[in-house]
């Protein structure tokens, strides 16, 4: 029988023995990264900074050549392209386009990598020029003229920027912290600006012929937004069915460039706007409206760019719809408001109101009515200045009380019905004291009508025709003396 370290022992060796087979398992893959990571290395060692041609191979590529090469001799020929028979995918020229679209894309960003690597050589020259001129092409032309020059003053670089880059230019110029370039690396230079020049030219000859082709390709793209626009759109988008799949808000931002305004104000400068600014609508369009336009031609863009991908309406008529309804669209928004309507009053109800009437009201309308006194009050007399209760006008104003006699704030109380009808009912019932005279009888008297009140107990006496009262306390009576019999 095996003992427990016998069989630790057992389970040791099965261990050893699975992790001597995993490397012969995964001895193929371990080669295969090896591999791939000293390939990337070799690459890394390989390329050298320094050199434009390890930098920028797009000009010499097959591809790119072959596509020039087409695109000039469709130039050459002309543009008249016939549609009939064929259909849009078979058709040569509409591939020629596609690849056009791609190569255009390719150019862009052969042009950023060119122009990173002027920045990077041209740094030591003139470091702030990176930041005071942003598009890439601009930035090349500049540098090619300025080269070596330290004084900008000898430099003209009218038509190259704006005349406020320009002044901003030569004034940082001016304190600039750069150091002349060495020959070998100024040349490099001008050679990295030339090709980024000569990639430029060449894609604006491939706009220009997909400019050419854009009333067969995209027939209601080019109806809303014209062919120019329409091809530097799909151009930028990377073909028709991008262009399609794409929302139109980043429509709307195609083709837009970071403004530097240096300094100056932003009230009149378009931002977030590409291509569409060059349209026709929008150039017609008042300021105040052009940021609305702006959206409302991106939108209708995106869906005859979705009508021209799938050969919806190859006749144009979709497009020349969406165009009538822009152009609506900005008429409306420039028709002033509509007047205000005066509004009528509403029409008199001739029927007399139904009141409430009987003796319970009319007792609540003599109980609330406005009395003599305060009527006084809410009336002033012309020409005589009133009373007040804090004097010299301050405090509440007692109106026409008290002017007509000594100046007292009196008035007379006229007659009132139900106080004359309370204080009749309370003096048929006796609130009054008692009759009797004795010590303990009070002249003091509780009443509704005026609370306390003082009574005369003698006031009675001509009521008592007998008693003690009339004999004892009588001015004609005397004593008498009884005789016992």
């Amino acid at each position: 029988m095996a003992t427990l370290a016998d069989s630790f022992l057992a389970d040791l060796d099965e261990l050893s023995d699975n992790e001597a087979e995993i490397p012969e398992e995964n001895e193929v893959d371990a080669a295969d990264m090896e591999e791939d990571i000293d390939g990337d290395l070799a690459d890394l060692e390989n390329l050298n900074y320094d050199d434009l041609d390890s930098v920028s191979k797009l000009q010499k590529t097959q591809r790119y050549i072959d596509i020039m090469q087409k695109v000039e001799e469709a130039l050459q020929k002309g543009t008249e392209v016939s549609i009939q028979g064929v259909d849009l995918e078979d058709d040569p020229e509409y591939q020629l386009i596609v690849e056009c679209n791609a190569l255009s894309v390719d150019i862009e960003n052969e042009i950023v990598i060119i122009h990173n690597f002027i920045r990077d050589k041209y740094r030591l020259k003139f470091p702030e020029l990176e930041s005071l001129v942003h598009h890439p092409i601009d930035y090349a032309r500049v540098v090619k003229k300025i080269g070596n020059e330290m004084d900008l003053t000898l430099v003209d670089l009218e038509g190259l920027l704006p005349s406020a880059i320009i002044m901003v230019v030569s004034v940082t110029a001016s304190t600039t912290t750069g150091k002349p370039l060495p020959e070998d690396v100024l040349s490099k230079t001008i050679e990295a600006c030339d090709r980024a020049l000569a990639l430029d030219s060449a894609k604006k000859k491939v706009l220009d012929f997909v400019e050419s082709r854009m009333g067969y390709i995209a027939p209601n793209l080019s109806t809303i937004v014209g062919s120019a626009v329409a091809a530097k759109l799909m151009g930028t988008a990377g073909g028709l069915v991008a262009l399609a799949k794409m929302p139109a808000c980043n429509v709307q931002l195609l083709g837009a460039k970071k403004k530097n305004l240096a300094g100056f104000s932003t009230a009149t400068s378009q931002f977030r706007i590409g291509y569409i600014e060059q349209t026709e609508i929008f150039q017609t369009t008042p300021p105040p409206l052009r940021m609305r336009a702006c959206r409302l031609l991106a939108a209708k863009s995106t869906l005859a760019a979705r009508v021209d991908s799938i050969r919806g309406d190859p006749s144009g008529k979709t497009g020349r719809l969406f165009k009538d309804e822009i152009h609506k669209k900005i008429e409306k928004w420039q028709e002033p408001p509509p007047a205000k309507q005066p509004k009528p009053l509403p029409v008199p109800d001739s029927e007399p109101k139904k009141k409430r009437g009987g003796r319970r009201l009319r007792k609540m309308k003599e109980r609330y009515a406005v009395t003599d006194m305060r009527k006084l009050a809410n009336r002033m007399q012309f020409g005589v200045p009133e009373e007040s209760s804090l004097g010299d006008g301050l405090g509440e104003g007692y109106g026409m009380l008290g002017q007509a006699g000594s100046g007292k704030l009196r008035v007379s109380v006229g007659p009132s019905k139900l106080a004359a009808k309370v204080a009749k009912r309370f003096k048929e019932k006796n609130y009054g004291s008692s009759g009797a005279t004795s010590g303990l009888t009070s002249s003091l008297a509780f009443t509704p009508v005026q609370g306390i009140e003082l009574t005369n107990p003698q006031a009675h006496a001509h009521h008592l025709g007998s008693g003690t009262q009339s004999t004892y306390f009588s001015e004609t009576g005397t004593f008498s003396k009884i005789k016992r019999t």
